[in-house]
This record gives C-alpha cells, sequence and structure tokens, in this order.
C-alpha cells in the first residue's frame, strides 16, 4: 500500500502544492530523508528531466520518489524558456533577475502578443522499479511587464490569469491549485496511482 513519498524537489514551494494536491499520501521532503545531492538535469524534455531526478533519488532510498520538471513556455519566443526556466539567465540568478531578462526579451512584443503556459512532467518511481508518469498543462496566461502580488513562485508573478483577472501570485494557494499545470499532472498521476490499485 503506497503511504509515503519523497518528494524529489528543494523548492519548498513545489513540496506544498504537492501536499496539498496529494493530501491521501504523506509527503516526505528530501530534507526528511536525509538526502542532499545535486541531481544533473540534462534532459531535453520535462519528461526526461523528470525521470532522470527520479531515478537518482530512488537509488538513494527506499521509498517511492516523485520528481517533477516544470517551466514556462512562452508563445512570442518560440516556446522559451521552456525545460531552461530555472536556469534561464544563470544557473543561480534570481528568479527577480529571470523575469527581468524576459521582460527584456518581450519589450518589443504587445500585451496580448505575450500568451505562455505553464508545463509539468511528473515521475514517479516505487521501490520495485515500476514508474509512473503523468503531464499537465497551466490555464493559459499572459505575461506581464512588471511584478504582482506576494504569493507563489518563480515566474508566478508575471504569470496573468484573465479568467481570474490575477497573477499566479495574487492567487490563493486553492485558487491557483485548480488552474496549475502542477495541479493537472498531479491528478492525473493520482488517477494512474488509483488504477494501479497501489
Amino acid at each position: 500500500m503506497l503511504s509515503k513519498i519523497v518528494a524529489a524537489t528543494t523548492n519548498p514551494g513545489k513540496v506544498r502544492e504537492i501536499k496539498k494536491i496529494l493530501s491521501d499520501y504523506e509527503i516526505l521532503s528530501l530534507a526528511d530523508v536525509g538526502i542532499s545531492v545535486d541531481v544533473e538535469e540534462n534532459g531535453e524534455t520535462f519528461r526526461e528531466n523528470a525521470y532522470i531526478k527520479a531515478y537518482e533519488i530512488s537509488k538513494l532510498c527506499n521509498l517511492p520518489v516523485l520528481a517533477d520538471d516544470s517551466g514556462l513556455e512562452v508563445e512570442a519566443l518560440g516556446g522559451r524558456p521552456g525545460v531552461y526556466s530555472a536556469r534561464y539567465a544563470g544557473e543561480d540568478s534570481p528568479y527577480s533577475v529571470k523575469i527581468s531578462t524576459l521582460a527584456e526579451e518581450l519589450k518589443d512584443v504587445p500585451e496580448l502578443e505575450r500568451r505562455a503556459r505553464f508545463a509539468c512532467a511528473l515521475c514517479l518511481i516505487l521501490p520495485d522499479g515500476r514508474k509512473i508518469e503523468a503531464q499537465g498543462l497551466s490555464c493559459p496566461g499572459i505575461l506581464l511587464e512588471a511584478p504582482r502580488g506576494e504569493n507563489g513562485f518563480g515566474y508566478d508573478p508575471v504569470f496573468y490569469c484573465p479568467d481570474y483577472g490575477k497573477t499566479f501570485s495574487e492567487m490563493s494557494m486553492e485558487e491557483k491549485n485548480a488552474v496549475s499545470h502542477r495541479n493537472a499532472a498531479l491528478l492525473a498521476l493520482l488517477n494512474k496511482i488509483k488504477g494501479e490499485n497501489l
């Protein structure tokens, strides 16, 4: 019976979202299980990177490991930054710098043509080696020129959701989860877990 899952991320915001959505399971962070490792994400797709992370962490513990890879896809930039979202404008640059770099790239693009979405791929590896994968997309959004809101993380302050009239950073966690890429992927994963009777 599946009861505990290790979330293969050091991002506390992601851990909170996973705990909220997979509330039937005990979600453990890497710190909870004493793992401190930096997995190189050298895949060419979100799906490949999620598998790489889950596989590497699964070798270090005897628990189910869930990894995600996600990022922002901007239509006017041909889908960039995509899999490079976390490394955009430099591996260790803060998101304020990443957002400024994105704003500079889009400075000549009219607001209504700044369409974007978040994409997420998940990979759950079980102790017996079985793999369950799922993917999800966020609601469509428009990238604003300046950040708004105090919640969320990453690119949330500039990702404006027309249906709510707010950025992801202005939404409550419940509002964001209803339309987020990670929520869509986690719900798809949950259905697959239940289908496997785990």
